[in-house]
């Protein structure tokens, strides 16, 4: 296992950086005033200068139009792209457009290929995966009511979901839906295509998060399905495998999460050392004389190291041995990157004093999003508990529950 990046990668990451400078940044400082869905020209402009440098979602395959990177050298690409709020977006490497690729392009039919996955992979469209519900604990997925039945050659959908996100001005929504209600918890579930907008879905409203609703894809959608009538032929994989095609799409899905946190993590350590360096709190006195903000330059330069690692060699993990394998590697990234992440924005904001809580600098609008980190793809408790029982199970211990 090596942690040196392969020859592309090293040619990439500079152009990466070239053009987050000279395209995100200005879309970055028009963020504090304007909706997402305002910025969508200039963003549009901007994906299409990524096309035409040939830098397209550098994560997929190339047969659909990506630069093909392997898990582990897309890590690196990911952290590069986290350091703007824009950047994977930009990119064509978003969530949640990158995992319903992935489960589009291992498990869709050529029919639904051609509709759905050619589309978005160029970018044409956008989608969202409709899974957790306000009813129901996230932590434990097989909690469901979403019910999807046949009648004749048409399935009949009716639930309520949250969380959906990036619903508002997606062409598909990719619906988990109880299909088996009598098979065992982990096969009653499936995964059901349904194109939006449709008479039997109704988007609520986009949840407020730390008092920001958000627009098109920046946002998390509050759905109905009523009687939301879809083909037979819109089911995604086998009927009761929606569980098993979720673990397919989660363990990739962290190391992409687990690495654009470490690039947001990355700039607001830089902000914090160059404001620690230039803030005076006396003549003479710069900020960075402070042995406590030492401190915080310290232990979060150790902590983004460590989460590097840590990540790298669980990508690499998957990447050689596959995901069932990893997953106690990814268990451990998701809560302790998300952590990692939460204290270096504390220390960061903190440095800045009353400039870090406003939005002339990206770090209030990471603090605000980002905090979610510690909950979704699995709650931080859950995967601890999870880590706990594999390693106890090693020493002639099984804990149930």
């Amino acid at each position: 296992m090596t942690f040196t990046p392969t020859a592309r990668v090293r040619e990439l990451l500079p152009r990466i950086a070239a053009f987050l400078r000279d395209h995100a940044a200005p879309l970055e400082r028009s963020m504090g005033g304007r909706t997402f869905k305002e910025l969508l020209p200039e963003i549009a402009v901007a994906r299409a200068k990524v096309k035409e440098l040939g830098m397209w979602a550098p994560w997929l395959g190339a047969d659909h139009g990506g630069m093909g990177l392997t898990l582990t050298e897309y890590a690196y690409v990911s952290e590069a792209l986290g350091r703007s709020p824009l950047g994977h977006y930009l990119f064509h490497c978003q969530a949640p457009d990158v995992g319903n690729l992935e489960i589009l392009a291992l498990h869709g039919t050529a029919e639904q290929k051609e509709r759905w996955l050619g589309p978005l992979a160029r970018g044409e469209i956008r989608s969202c995966f409709s899974m957790t519900e306000p009813e129901n604990a996230g932590s434990n997925p097989v909690l469901m009511d979403t019910t999807a039945r046949l009648d004749g050659d048409t399935w009949v959908i009716d639930g309520h979901k949250w969380f959906t996100s990036s619903a508002d001005g997606a062409a598909f929504a990719i619906v988990m839906a109880v299909t088996q209600p009598a098979a065992g918890k982990y096969q009653q579930a499936s995964m059901i295509i349904v194109p939006l907008p449709h008479p039997g879905v109704t988007l609520v409203r986009n949840v407020s998060v730390m008092g920001e609703a958000g627009s098109d894809w920046a946002s998390h959608g509050e759905l109905r399905y009523t009687g939301a009538r879809v083909p037979r032929a819109n089911l995604l994989g086998a009927d009761g495998a929606g569980f098993v095609i979720a673990q397919e799409r989660l363990g990739p899905g962290r190391i992409h999460h687990c690495m654009r946190w470490i690039g947001i993590a990355e700039r607001a350590f830089e902000m914090m050392c160059e404001r620690a360096a230039k803030r005076m709190i006396a003549p003479g006195r710069p900020l960075g004389t402070r042995q406590m903000v030492q401190e915080w330059i310290a232990e979060s330069r150790a902590e983004i190291n460590a989460s590097r690692l840590m990540v790298l060699a669980a990508a690499h993990k998957i990447d050689t041995e596959g995901t069932y394998a990893a997953r106690e590697e990814i268990s451990c990234i998701k809560f302790y990157v998300a952590n990692v992440l939460g204290r270096v924005l504390d220390r960061a904001i903190q440095t800045h004093g009353a400039l870090g809580v406003t939005d002339d600098t990206p770090l209030a609008f990471w603090y605000r999003h980002e905090r979610s980190a510690r909950i979704y793809d699995g709650a931080d408790e859950v995967h601890k508990a999870s880590v706990a029982k594999r390693i106890l199970r090693k020493y002639g211990l099984e804990v149930s529950g």
